[in-house]
């Protein structure tokens, strides 16, 4: 029974990771065919020749309400000026403003990076942490930031989700929940781990340019089978 039991739970983790596969090259495949998608502000930063952990985590506190073509420009006008948490700790609330003006908020998000620079130059010698655990400790930092920051800055499994990923995740029928916090819960326990770091990526771009929260694109969307939203939508 125990080995009966065994081969059934392996042949699931197998059929799970053949799915997810399925869906992320489905969701690529169908972007390079309407038109190759633009890279998020955090892969952006992720590949930049002086991308550094610090800008990561404070590009990811900009995002909050913005294009990521916008925090992507923001985020290297900033930190051409301000090159380490210690200079950016000792920044004027005004001059910060002034850079980030375009982001919206930033009066507020000015005082937050600032106040998240002091903390990392004083407490962490400079350096972001890179765990979860002390990235919470960080004003303002919630779940998604952390996570982000563990993928983009640190390549640590991870899976950071926004509105793009709890949105496309209940469509799919991956999860049924009613808040990012419980699908980030959900999508941990379902997704092989070895996937995780790929999933904000992947579901932020399909989310922009096919997976809309409007008038998704269905007809050309190549995970239709996978989809609980279009069987349901389209099953009459």
């Amino acid at each position: 029974m125990i080995i009966y039991t065994n081969i059934i739970l392996v042949w699931s983790i197998i059929g799970q990771l053949d799915k997810i596969s399925r869906i992320l090259n489905g969701m690529l495949k169908t972007m390079n065919s309407v038109k190759p998608p633009r890279m998020t502000a955090l892969r952006e930063l992720h590949e930049a020749e002086n991308g550094s952990p610090l800008s990561i985590l404070i590009g990811t506190i900009l995002s909050a309400r913005t294009r990521d073509e916008n925090t992507s420009a923001v985020v290297k006008k900033l930190f051409s000026r301000y090159k380490t948490a210690r200079a950016l700790a000792s920044a004027k609330p005004v001059d910060v403003e002034k850079i980030i003006k375009s982001t919206g908020f930033y009066r507020v998000k000015a005082r937050r990076i600032i106040e998240v620079a002091s903390i990392i130059n004083s407490k962490y010698s400079g350096k972001v942490p890179q765990t979860i655990d002390k990235l919470l400790e960080l004003p303002g930092v919630g779940r998604k930031t952390a996570n982000c920051v563990l993928v983009y800055a640190f390549d640590k499994p991870a899976i950071p989700v926004d509105t793009h990923v709890h949105r496309i995740s209940n469509r799919l029928g991956l999860v049924q929940t009613k808040i990012p916090e419980e699908t980030e819960i959900e999508l941990m326990k379902k997704i092989p781990r070895e996937h995780w770091i790929r999933i904000n990526d992947i579901f932020v771009m399909y989310g922009q340019n096919i997976c809309k929260p409007i008038s998704p694109m269905c007809a050309v969307c190549q995970i239709k089978k996978d989809c609980s939203y279009y069987r349901t939508k389209f099953s009459s």
